[in-house]
């Protein structure tokens, strides 16, 4: 359950001997290096002295401090370091010598430009895993392509399948490309550690994401429906396009509620539920193929229903019948729902800046070495002491000339 108390202040769980390095910006490559911080790894996040990761200018603020990066960059050190001077790459350098992992996620090149290539950074440590994400990957005629979350959507084929049937394609209210892109980074990230634990002599490799693969890659059925059956999918609203009835339906009391009757046992227990046993036996929804060619008949006879109810009572009826249903809840519900509170889907940190913060705990669980949220993301460059005068051992003087040379 949420606790009154903020989480404990030390790294734990099975990633505390992995440290990383992560260049990255903005979402997809700092939520990579963040989920593998969930579980203990301890992670250098660098940003550009004085301006910091372009996600602090991103919303939402509060008293002008980003509260976006307290939960993408949690559980890391902050520190702010200049890539483009050669005080910066050499820094780099020494950097990555002692660390497992690399993440960056600039444009195909710009790391070679800047004289940090893989084939640099292995002379510095030649078991480096390096992360590299971008938006079209590290080759092919879109390489050097600019493109955000929701370009990936749309040039993946995602957006094409979200919206009404007659109206224009629909964005999520969220960068859904930059969390699947996160997710396949932190996977490659450890398979990458894994091989080369079982090959402990092997040299270091490139991981290479891309918001465009990824979101193409979770696309499962896209590629082989068009290839074996010549079939375009296209939009269909709220509808469940593979089972009937499934859609989102507004109640009595203005609200919303999502139903998925996608087997015939469920489709069974709602035609009872809704006191409507006969749809059973009618020849139209006999079975999922008969019920998905007449879906606007069977749409109509579930709507009316929900319409006649307020959107609590519906899902009470219909959990007491063993049918998948729920009211379209707000942030404000989850707060206030007992399964969050109840399996500590929300934990409190304590943050410098902010006080004491809330946000969502560690996914998914480990029941011997669980992860943990021990801090929020840091402040801009709030760890240069304690990495360039602890870690690399830098004088005082040379961490005032770095300094005054805005290196740091």
């Amino acid at each position: 359950m949420t606790s009154d108390q903020p989480e404990q202040a030390e790294r734990q769980g099975p990633l505390r001997n992995l440290r990383i390095l992560d260049l990255a910006t903005i979402i997809a490559g700092p939520l990579a290096a963040g989920l593998l911080a969930d579980f203990g790894a301890e992670v250098l996040k660098v940003e550009m002295p004085g301006k910091g990761d372009g996600l602090r200018a991103l919303r939402p603020h509060k008293d002008g401090v980003s509260l976006w990066a307290k939960v993408v960059n949690r559980n890391k050190q902050g520190i702010t370091l200049d890539l483009r001077q050669p005080e910066g790459v050499d820094l780099v350098k020494r950097l990555v010598a002692d660390c497992d992992v690399l993440v960056e996620n600039f444009r195909p090149g710009t790391m070679e430009r800047w004289g940090l290539s893989p084939e640099v950074l292995w002379e510095a440590n030649p078991k480096l895993t390096i992360l590299r994400v971008s938006a079209f990957g590290q080759e092919g005629p879109y390489a050097e392509k600019p493109g955000f979350a929701r370009v990936a959507d749309a040039m993946s084929g995602f957006l094409s399948l979200c919206g009404p049937a007659d109206g224009a394609p629909i964005h999520a209210g969220y960068p859904i490309a930059d969390s699947v892109t996160g997710l396949f980074g932190a996977l490659g990230i450890l398979t990458a550690l894994l091989e080369r634990k079982e090959n402990p002599d092997a040299p270091g490799q490139v991981v290479a994401v891309s918001l465009f693969e990824s979101m193409f890659r979770i696309l499962d059925f896209l590629a082989v429906e068009y290839d074996q059956l010549g079939e375009v999918r296209q939009r269909t609203g709220n509808r469940n396009p593979y089972a009937a009835p499934g859609n989102v339906y507004r109640t009595r009391d203005g609200q919303w509620c999502t139903l998925a009757a996608s087997t015939q046992t469920v489709f069974e227990r709602l035609a009872g539920a809704i006191g409507r046993p006969d749809l059973i036996e009618d020849p139209r929804f006999a079975a999922n193929t008969d019920r998905l060619a007449n879906n606007d008949d069977l749409d109509a006879i579930v709507g009316e229903w929900f319409a006649a109810h307020d959107a609590d009572d519906a899902c009470a009826q219909l959990d007491a019948a063993q049918v998948s249903a729920a009211r379209v809840r707000t942030i404000d519900d989850l707060f206030a729902d007992p399964q969050v509170q109840a399996s500590g889907m929300l934990v409190r940190v304590a943050d410098p800046e902010l006080g004491v913060l809330r946000m969502q705990g560690v996914t998914p669980r480990f029941s011997r070495t669980p992860g943990a949220v021990h801090r929020s993301g840091p402040v801009l460059g709030g760890d240069n002491e304690a990495v360039y005068r602890g870690l690399l051992g830098l004088t005082e003087v040379e961490i005032a000339s770095l300094k005054a040379k805005s290196v740091i």
